[in-house]
């Protein structure tokens, strides 16, 4: 009886190379689709980021800027110390004294506007406060006073806080910790003295704020959104009466006369430029790309971080600042 061989069957060399080969380039593919799909996630999370954090600050700056100049029933009353105005709250620590001969927290008795508005280009005018340090060169510095737009008790309780009575003809500013000073007919409010600036964080440039409180004064430091890394304001100014802006300008060219409403042209508007900067590097990107803020240029110099410029036209709520 013969009986038969029992075949083993095998790849050959040959075939077997070549199922590696195919391998080789299936995980080839494979890892191309993740690597893309990766860089996908990466690109629109940053977009996000960026698009997020943007809307964030404008927003926080738009309800700020729209209310600019709103001092109640003395909107559009410059302040008069020792005729219209009385100063009750002791003085103010760690103040932020912009330009201008009435140019801090609170009103002086200087015989001059008492400036609600002000702002510079840090590194490029002449002027800054000397409150701030290390604020990111070329960019912009604004301050902004007003009274909140919510009238407040009787006797306000808030010890850290500055307050004013007022009625049409006069105002009294005091501490919250003092006793409400009594005003025939007169309204109390809190009244906020606001500065916006730009300062890094390491390699993180952040869109910080510097407040008011009592005993503090203007020492008070928030940081409200990373990554914002160039602000630019430029300043609108109605000249036919129209309460329209006419022309928009850097502060640079706000003049002494225009910055205390000593001109017939009117500041109607704000207009703000941010450039927002991603928190992180993308190592498979590099920004060359050039970026306009108003008046100005920014360009990337060859990194790896994603950038997005928002903006915002803010009209005034209280255009006319004074009324006489």
């Amino acid at each position: 009886m013969i009986f038969g061989r029992n075949k083993q069957l095998a790849f050959s060399l040959v075939e077997l190379m070549v199922a590696m080969i195919i391998s080789l380039f299936l995980s080839a593919g494979i890892f191309s689709m993740f690597s893309m799909s990766a860089t996908n996630v990466t690109t629109t999370s940053q977009f996000t980021q960026l698009q997020e954090n943007g809307r964030i600050a404008l927003a926080i700056m738009e309800r700020d800027i729209s209310q600019l100049g709103f001092m109640a029933d003395m909107t559009g009353t410059d302040f008069v110390v020792g005729s219209n105005t009385q100063i009750n709250s002791s003085a103010v620590p760690n103040d932020c004294v912009g330009a201008g001969v009435n140019n801090s927290t609170l009103p002086n008795a200087t015989p001059s506007h008492f400036r609600r508005l002000w702002g510079y280009e840090n590194g490029v005018s002449a002027t800054t406060f000397s409150c701030l340090s290390d604020v990111n060169s070329k960019t912009d510095v604004l301050q902004i006073k007003r009274l909140i737009g919510t009238q407040q008790p009787i006797a306000p309780t808030n010890t850290k806080r500055h307050y004013v009575v007022a009625t049409a003809n006069q105002a009294i500013f005091f501490e919250g910790a003092a006793t409400p000073p009594a005003l025939l007919n007169g309204r109390y409010w809190e009244y906020q003295h606001h500065i916006y600036f730009l300062r890094d964080d390491g390699d993180i440039p952040i869109l910080r704020r510097r407040t008011l409180t009592v005993g503090n004064g203007m020492g008070n430091e928030e940081q409200l959104v990373e990554g914002i890394e160039n602000m630019r304001v430029l300043y609108g100014f109605d000249s036919d009466g129209d309460d329209t802006a006419d022309s928009f300008m850097p502060a640079q060219n706000v003049t002494e006369l225009m910055w205390d409403n000593r001109v017939f042209q009117r500041l109607v508007a704000l207009r703000v430029y941010l450039l927002v900067r991603a928190t992180e590097e993308d190592t498979s990107y590099t920004n060359t790309t050039a970026y306009s803020l108003g008046d100005k240029k920014f360009t990337a110099p060859g990194d790896h971080y994603r950038r997005k410029v928002v903006s915002t036209t803010v009209v005034l709520e209280n255009p006319v600042m004074i009324r006489n």
